[in-house]
């Protein structure tokens, strides 16, 4: 059986009403770096939360429980490969050049948004979205804040999914 320390930490988030949870990897002053648990003992990509945007970790019995069927699954706390902390942009940049795609959230709880980065104006990030066929977003230019993305996700069933959908309609 693996002996690995591992501990499942429950993030209540800023202004959401549902909290998150994910097995802890690794964290710097900015970034919290987790296998993200979307639900149960299901274990799916990973997800950064941005710190200030936490109000508070929690690891109860429930999380505790969570942990030791993890264990027993044998799944680790390692991090993806090349990873490195960096800034909000620096982070979609390497999810980018290591996965294709990124997905993000904001100050919305129920947006989810995909896509890879067009261009950034001073604190303003300009993306080409990817639409959930695979398509990406003709003329999008919605100018998101920076300092608001809260969770970046990748590496996901979905977001690896999405990238396959992107990747077939540049071919055609």
């Amino acid at each position: 059986m693996n002996n690995t320390k591992i501990k499942v930490e429950k993030f209540i988030l800023t202004n959401w009403d549902e909290a998150e949870q994910g097995l802890l990897i690794a964290e710097n002053t900015e970034w919290v770096l987790v296998k993200h648990i979307p639900t149960d003992y299901l274990v799916d990509g990973y997800r950064l939360y941005k710190k200030d945007l936490i109000e508070e970790r929690l690891n109860t019995d429930e999380e505790k429980q969570i942990e030791k069927v993890l264990k027993l699954k044998g799944i680790e706390a390692d991090l993806p490969n090349n990873f490195e902390f960096s800034n909000t942009i620096g982070l979609l940049q390497w999810i980018e050049k290591s996965y294709g795609i990124f997905e993000f959230q904001d100050d919305d709880e129920d947006e989810l948004v995909y896509g890879k980065v067009n261009k950034v104006i001073g604190n303003k990030l300009v993306i080409n979205m990817i639409n959930a066929d695979g398509t990406v977003e003709k003329d999008y230019n919605y100018e998101y804040d920076i300092n608001d993305i809260r969770i970046i996700t990748f590496a996901s069933d979905y977001n690896l999914s999405l990238e396959l959908l992107w990747k077939d309609n540049l071919i055609i």
